[in-house]
């Protein structure tokens, strides 16, 4: 029962994901939120998850670092 709801709502982030990527809004958030859910029973989604958080990091820092100046 808890595996099919985590499958529900990571279905239902990734959808909202993918439809906030089509009209402004937080596309990364949901994305990411759609994946957390996956990744709790599917290695690939865990492996996704962590290349997501390791690019959003570089990103940020990227920008930090181009913002500073």
């Amino acid at each position: 029962m808890k595996k099919l709801l985590l499958q529900i709502i990571g279905v239902l982030f990734i959808l909202l994901g993918l439809f906030f990527a089509v009209v402004p809004g937080p596309s990364l958030i949901f994305f990411m939120a759609g994946l957390l859910c996956f990744s709790f029973y599917y290695p690939k989604a865990r492996y996704y998850l962590s290349f997501c958080q390791k690019a959003l990091t570089k990103s940020c820092a990227y920008l930090d670092k181009k913002l500073a100046r």
